[in-house]
């Protein structure tokens, strides 16, 4: 698992609080970032109970668990100097990260611009240029997602008033999940004397899965910790990109800097639209509206818990809501085909750890 101590982002929050000045804002939206529920899906999956743990990640600020890395990055680019008044914060992004950027840097005075693929949904693009950010499309043909990075790239190269978040390598996202995702959901589960099996996360920039890991290992080195992935584009278990597939925000054309696969359990596969039914599920019969993310979530814990019994306890998180999604198939009837979970999936109720 990663190593978090050693990364070379990493400062103290003594040296964050005391050697650099910082925007008066910082401290109000660290606020409103983080500690967000945890909760236990009471379901019936072909007539037997079970029970899945997810954490509510649209409870913070600009609505997803991209929040969390945002302000971490950001934090620790004050606190070494690398993000200065006046900067431009420019990242490459499929979505919730820009839009976090974008809430974020305006709340510090930064102006923000994004380069983002063209095919994202029209609710993404509208959420960051309401912040008042530059938003820059990219098409398939200019590159998509990985010609995006390459724009943010040269415009850092060509300016010397320009940050890069760089969410694709930056340690600072891992330890974002470590001491924040991870650790609340340790602490959560022990209100409930529960001790976690596994943990599970879909992988766009692979921060969720790396850092959750890296914290619930600390705890009890018997955790399991796997990687999902769309089973119509398998870019974790090919090593590029294959297909195509409806799940935003996961399987970005390449495997992330930091992505230690050797480190993690098997991947988990699942179809797009057995995400969007669960999705839908979670909405329609708990009032749980979420993203197509987080419907892959919850049928790849249930995976899990198929594999390691019925008592197990896994855990994942729910990325987002389902605002960002109102143009999207998540509103569409999705047709069932063989092999998906959802159609066996009885949603009861849920319990806040």
């Amino acid at each position: 698992m990663l190593d978090l101590s050693d990364s070379p982002n990493s400062v103290t929050d003594d040296i964050f609080e005391t050697e650099y000045r910082v925007p008066p804002m910082f401290k109000a939206v660290s606020s409103l970032i983080g500690n967000t529920p945890l909760i236990g899906v009471n379901m019936r999956y072909k007539g037997q109970p079970r029970t899945l743990y997810a954490k509510l990640e649209y409870y913070n600020l600009s609505g997803s668990i991209k929040d969390r890395m945002a302000l971490n990055v950001l934090k620790h680019a004050y606190a070494t100097g690398a993000l200065k008044k006046g900067d431009l914060i420019v990242e490459a992004t499929s979505g919730n990260a820009g839009i976090a950027f974008c809430a974020l840097g305006r709340a510090l005075g930064h102006k923000v611009r994004i380069y983002m693929p063209d095919w994202m949904s029209c609710e993404r693009i509208s959420l960051m240029r309401s912040y008042g950010a530059d938003v820059r499309l990219v098409s398939k043909s200019e590159g998509g997602f990985i010609g995006s990075i390459k724009m943010a790239e040269d415009l850092a190269k060509s300016r010397k008033d320009v940050f890069l978040p760089r969410q694709f390598s930056n340690p600072d996202n891992c330890k974002a999940h470590c001491t924040g995702t991870g650790a609340e959901i340790l602490k959560q589960l022990k209100n409930t004397d529960l001790t976690p099996t596994a943990f599970i996360a879909g992988v766009g920039t692979g921060g969720t899965v790396m850092g959750v890991g890296a914290a619930l290992r600390a705890h009890n080195p018997s955790v399991k910790i796997h990687p999902l992935e769309p089973t119509e584009s398998p870019t974790l278990t090919t090593g590029h990109k294959v297909g195509h597939h409806r799940i935003q925000g996961v399987s970005d054309e390449f495997i992330p800097d930091i992505v230690c696969l050797n480190t993690l359990n098997a991947v988990v596969c699942v179809n797009d639209g057995d995400a969007i039914l669960a999705a839908q599920k979670l909405s329609r019969e708990l009032g749980l509206g979420v993203g197509i993310s987080s419907g892959a979530n919850l049928i790849g814990a249930l995976k899990l818990q198929n594999q390691y019994g019925a008592q197990a306890i896994i855990t994942t998180v729910f990325c987002d809501d389902n605002k960002k999604y109102l143009s999207t198939d998540l509103i569409k009837d999705e047709a069932v085909k063989s092999g998906y979970l959802s159609p066996d999936i009885e949603l009861l109720d849920y319990f806040v750890c």
